[in-house]
């Protein structure tokens, strides 16, 4: 697997809970949660970009 340089959000804690973001050399971007890193999603620019307006405008519930 290809090593990423993972990011996380400012509003983060060093705890648990964090969601890292990397981007690829393909353009798309890699998501995972930092309670399982082995988890990758794979995203496209449109559908990161979809993805945050939709958290930003408190459509996105928890399951």
């Amino acid at each position: 697997m290809s090593e990423y340089n993972w990011q996380k959000s400012s509003y983060s804690t060093e705890g648990a809970n964090c969601v890292n973001v990397a981007s690829a050399s393909d353009g798309t971007f890699r998501l995972r949660e930092s309670d399982e890193p082995n988890v990758i999603l794979i995203a496209s620019s449109v559908g990161l970009s979809a993805l945050l307006a939709s958290i930003k405008a408190d459509r996105v519930t928890g399951a």
